[in-house]
């Protein structure tokens, strides 16, 4: 059975490792749509305690989940936690 570690996000939040499908960051043109179109669906997830985004996190489940923390950050501790 595979090991099911948690990826911190930020501010007491924590999203499970293996389900993360990728981690981008939150400016561009096409982030903008994917961040508006998971609200109007009821997809997204805001994590950002109230302040900026930083980084955008999709999931395999398509929901779409805002961090205030560095996408890089969050990309580091990703590949921390997978190499344990």
């Amino acid at each position: 059975m595979q090991k099911q570690g948690l990826l911190n996000i930020g501010f007491g939040n924590f999203v499970v490792l293996n389900r993360v499908v990728s981690i981008v960051n939150p400016t561009s043109a096409p982030m903008r749509r994917l961040r508006e179109d998971a609200r109007q669906d009821g997809r997204l997830i805001d994590a950002t305690q109230g302040r900026k985004t930083r980084a955008i996190i999709v999931t395999d489940s398509n929901h779409v989940i805002l961090s205030a923390i560095q996408a890089e950050t969050i990309g580091q501790r990703f590949s921390a936690e997978e190499g344990e």
